[in-house]
């Protein structure tokens, strides 16, 4: 059992739920305060996907990222900054024509994913490491493209997380550890539950950690009515965890969520466990991050 867990709050997504919960935050200034909301309720990290402030869709603008992490910064809570850096491998072949992308295809090169990761440089940013059968679309995330974007996350001296949707997907991830790729212990997040990757289970989850890299610190999430029981069992097994309204909506069967109430839910049951949520200071100093405030290593020199 890990007795101090790093709990991430992800705080909006891109998906299509903000018709279905309206503490799903929108604008910049929304998402900033559900992230800060997150941290006063005890979160370690809050990963941060931007919406566009008029329809609530999917953004990559620069813009509206600098706002969030602007915002953030600038408030008295404290809380570990991680941006999304998977947008734009959406693809939906068109019905008529299927070397087309159809309605709903939102593709971005490595270097534009990046851009607002080596713009703002947060302590941290995703790295989606591998292609999916996402729900109904495809997720496209090519090897070499993964190989470029890591470089450019490593030359920002941005911490990467890696977000693996299936058990292909660790597998490449180690590729790019044993490459030199990743800088100093990897992280790993192990995505449960979402059609049709791995599923939200035991056996899955033990046989995805059971593929880490001995030095890998890594955490887990499940999506929907998973969310919970995940995040017990990464504590159980040895990792740390993972809430928000991006991966669930409801607090209980029938009772809409904020993102406080359930990081509050996940705290408490982390506590119930024997365990302890580490602080943002403490996080920066686990997982060898640079201090946004000095430029230094947490723990360490610059």
């Amino acid at each position: 059992m890990n007795p101090n867990v790093i709990l991430t709050c992800a705080v909006t997504g891109a998906g299509d739920t903000t018709d279905k919960n309206p503490h799903v935050p929108i604008t910049p200034k929304q998402i900033a305060d559900s992230a800060i909301e997150a941290a006063q309720a005890g979160a370690s990290i809050a990963h941060i996907h931007v919406r566009d402030p008029a329809t609530g869709g999917i953004s990559h603008s620069v813009d509206h990222f600098r706002e969030v992490v602007e915002r953030i910064r600038e408030a008295d809570t404290d809380i570990v900054i991680n941006l999304t850096a998977g947008g734009g491998g959406d693809w939906i072949p068109d019905t008529t024509d299927p070397t087309r992308g159809g309605p709903g295809t939102d593709m971005q090169t490595p270097a534009e994913r990046h851009e607002a990761i080596g713009t703002l440089l947060p302590e941290m940013c995703t790295l989606d490491c591998g292609s999916l059968n996402f729900g109904e679309m495809v997720y496209i995330n090519s090897a070499d493209w993964l190989r470029e974007h890591a470089r450019l996350v490593q030359a920002a001296g941005v911490k990467p997380e890696l977000e693996c949707f299936d058990l292909g997907h660790v597998r490449f991830a180690r590729q790019l550890f044993s490459e030199g790729l990743l800088d100093g212990d990897p992280l790993f997040q192990l995505c449960l539950g979402i059609p049709w990757g791995a599923e939200a289970d035991t056996e899955t989850m033990l046989t995805m950690r059971n593929k880490l890299p001995d030095t890998a610190n890594w955490a887990a999430f499940g999506i929907g009515r998973h969310q919970m029981p995940m995040v017990a069992q990464a504590v159980l097994l040895g990792g740390h965890a993972r809430v928000g309204l991006e991966d669930n909506l409801y607090l209980e069967k029938g009772v809409l969520a904020s993102n406080g109430q359930l990081v509050e839910k996940a705290a408490s049951l982390i506590e119930n466990l024997g365990a302890r949520v580490m602080t943002p200071a403490e996080t920066r100093t686990h997982l060898a991050l640079r201090d946004p405030n000095t430029g230094n290593i947490a723990g360490g020199g610059a």
